[in-house]
């Protein structure tokens, strides 16, 4: 069979013949129909991420949509290395596999899957975001960060303030449920005080970060009080990704001075029930179907995974048809 194969770290995939999978008691062989290539393939790809491959050859692409050996449909989760979901078949745990209904297509379905558990995730697990809060997304320009918007409103945000880099995606924003835009190409003193004042006015009750970095730094020292007063409500900043940068400087004043907790939201503190995620799927199948949930996508073959690799997705999500 083809796939998008890997042979070190640092270096692109190329669609290259892999022996075929064979499944072990427990497991599933699936025909892949479509993966998506998400930010978390490339970190795991170039070492970066705490996942990264370290025995190869390996096959990347850690979810997708494919059929099992009966012909039903499901979104998997987790390939037994060193197969992935990019290739023409794939060999999974039977439990991480979830029947899909007729009404969302393959290609929607591989893109939705992780960037919406992911924003339910944070938001709803980690956050315990409650009706009637105010939630800033940090990175909102990017595929999980404006599911994030919208994710925010289905849980009863009271008000969603979105900051990200892109000015082409940042317009659209509103659209998705953003109340309001803070723009992060301008300087360090004017970021700083463009979140003061959305803090001043209305407060962050949950951030959601998927940047890390300078952006986060720049958040951290509009958060932090420069009085002796008690703060009057709970900060929740739930930490995602890092796209800026895997490292920031926290001075300490700003937990002292601030009600701030700081969380991460990643496979570490991830429910272990299976039937939480059972719901959560159920939830998010519902919400694409009814339309609550949109995203843009953009299919690719995988005879061109060596060129679509590096390129700047702007918002939407490449997947990938074997």
């Amino acid at each position: 069979m083809n796939a998008a194969v890997l042979h070190a770290l640092n270096q692109t995939p190329r669609r290259r013949p892999f022996p075929e999978p064979v499944a072990a008691p427990g497991e599933s062989l699936i025909e892949v129909r479509a993966a998506a290539l998400k930010p978390v393939d490339a970190q795991m790809a170039n070492g970066s991420h705490y996942a990264a491959f370290r025995e190869f050859p390996v096959i990347c692409g850690t979810d997708g949509v494919g059929c099992l050996a009966d012909g039903t449909r499901v979104y998997f989760a987790g390939p037994r290395p060193p197969y992935g979901s990019m290739a023409e078949r794939t060999v999974v745990g039977t439990a991480r596999c979830f029947p899909l209904p007729a009404s969302v297509d393959d290609i929607t379905a591989a893109a939705l899957f992780n960037p919406g558990l992911s924003a339910w995730g944070a938001l709803q697990w980690r956050a315990q975001l409650a009706p009637g809060e105010n939630v800033l997304i940090l990175g909102a320009t990017g595929v999980t960060g404006k599911l994030a918007i919208q994710t925010a409103r289905l849980l009863g945000a009271r008000r969603v303030a979105a900051a990200g880099r892109n000015q082409e995606v940042l317009r659209t924003l509103p659209d998705l449920g953003a109340d309001a835009v803070i723009g992060l190409n301008q300087p360090v003193s004017d970021l700083t005080a463009a979140f003061a004042r959305e803090g001043r006015e209305h407060g962050f009750d949950v951030i959601i970060d998927y940047l890390w970095g300078a952006p986060t730094e720049a958040l951290l020292a509009a958060v932090a009080r420069q009085d002796l007063k008690p703060a009057a409500t709970r900060t929740r900043l739930v930490q995602v990704g890092e796209s800026a940068g895997p490292v920031i400087s926290l001075p300490a004043a700003v937990l002292r001075s601030s009600r701030l907790e700081i969380l991460g939201a990643g496979t570490g503190n991830a429910p272990a029930s299976l039937e939480t995620w059972q719901d959560a799927i159920r939830r998010l199948l519902a919400n694409v179907a009814s339309g609550a949930l949109r995203i843009d996508c953009e299919p690719i073959a995988l005879a061109d995974i060596e060129q679509a690799w590096p390129r700047d997705q702007r918002g939407r999500r490449m997947v990938v048809l074997p």
